[in-house]
């Protein structure tokens, strides 16, 4: 983007007003300052697009390993672990353990969607420039906290208030 120069006339006490060599002068001047400030947004904008494509390459990376994970668990599933516990079972005990195992393979598979999901999200928000800000109060979340999870939707204060209300509704569910 190159700057616009204006010209500004001034009335100078020292010489004439309106003269070639007073608008000339001028008209540097603004173009300087234009310059200056287009060059920081430039400098800050760039900034901004270095670290969004780490965050993105981060959140990429995540999801990558979470496939794979994913992708262990389906094969091990269809290739017969399962079915072969299931065939040296030999008493009741045997089988609830086989379905134990069944229920902690399918609890892990939702939490692998539930963090794909996160980061579809935050990869989304990072396309419409919201990625970092709290979902419940708008609030940025600390950088800390998006380093440690990158996907993370909620700033730490919302995130405990929300744990304390599951605690609370635990505790008193019938």
């Amino acid at each position: 983007m190159s700057p616009k120069k204006k010209t500004i006339k001034k009335s100078v006490a020292k010489g004439k007003p309106g003269t070639t060599a007073h608008t000339k002068k001028t008209t540097k001047k603004v173009a300087k300052k234009t310059a200056r400030k287009a060059h920081k947004r430039s400098a800050v904008t760039s900034g901004k697009k270095e670290k969004h494509a780490e965050l993105r390459k981060l959140l990429l990376g995540y999801r990558k390993k979470i496939l794979r994970d994913v992708k262990e668990e389906i094969s091990k599933f269809i290739s017969g672990e399962a079915k072969q516990l299931v065939d040296t079972a030999v008493d009741d005990g045997d089988l609830s353990f086989v379905d134990l195992a069944e229920d902690i393979n399918l609890k892990k598979l939702s939490s692998y969607k539930d963090r794909l999901n996160k980061i579809d999200e935050s990869l989304r928000k990072l396309d419409e420039g919201t990625y970092g800000l709290c979902d419940d109060c708008g609030a940025e979340i600390s950088e800390a906290r998006l380093k440690v999870m990158p996907f993370a939707i909620h700033c730490v204060e919302c995130k405990e208030q929300r744990e304390r209300f599951e605690d609370l509704e635990k505790e008193y569910e019938f």
